[in-house]
């Protein structure tokens, strides 16, 4: 009876282990992704500011910004799809060591941040860029910004965040959409090739403003 009984327990604890062993390792592959993650938000600073929010010109302030665009973002990076040539070699360099684990935990810490304050540098070409978000351009077949990227500019799932973003970053996104650097985004493939410079340049002003 004595030897039954030990041998139920040492069967109890060797399943115990068994059970254990699978979460003991998860919790130390969770730790170490956080460490990734707390490493890639060190190493994405430099460029695109602490918590996100940067002052730098042509670079995109990432706070707030929408999880799944962001993800989006950086595996067309990574699979070197996405290709301005101003971050070409440094986005494809970083990317290409992110996980897709890593990459959902970067999203997941960006969006969470709070999102660059607007600016307004100039009235009355943000006049004439809102126009253009809130109600598009029938006349050249452009659809209204806000049908996507929301009434306030504030983005919704894969269609990105553009409030407050910088003026400048936007206008040379937009133009990029122009050409085969950004392949995807049929849509505004469309939209952008409608619109005029002068156009590009007021919306862009617009949604920095907001």
């Amino acid at each position: 009876m004595k030897s039954f009984q030990f041998a139920v327990m040492c069967a109890a604890a060797g399943l115990a282990a068994i059970a254990y062993a699978p979460a003991q390792a998860q919790d130390n592959n969770s730790k170490a992704e956080m460490d990734a993650v707390k490493r890639a938000v060190h190493v994405c600073a430099s460029c695109h500011g602490e918590n996100g929010v940067t002052g730098k010109k042509l670079y995109p302030s990432l706070a707030g910004q929408m999880r799944d665009y962001t993800i989006r973002q950086l595996k067309d990076f990574r699979s070197q799809s996405r290709a301005e040539t101003d971050v070409q070699a440094y986005m494809w360099g970083i990317s290409a060591l992110l996980t897709d684990d890593t990459i959902e935990g970067l999203a997941d810490h960006y969006a969470a941040q709070a999102p660059r304050p607007p600016k307004s540098t100039h009235p009355k070409l943000e006049a004439a860029g809102r126009k253009i978000f809130d109600q598009g351009v029938p006349a050249q077949g452009v659809l209204a910004c806000a049908s996507c990227h929301g009434e306030a500019a504030e983005g919704k799932a894969a269609f990105p965040r553009l409030a407050g973003l910088n003026a400048d970053y936007v206008y040379k996104q937009l133009q990029a959409f122009r050409t085969p650097l950004r392949p995807h985004g049929v849509l505004m493939k469309n939209e952008t090739r409608s619109l005029s410079d002068a156009q590009l340049r007021a919306v862009s002003a617009y949604v920095q403003s907001r």
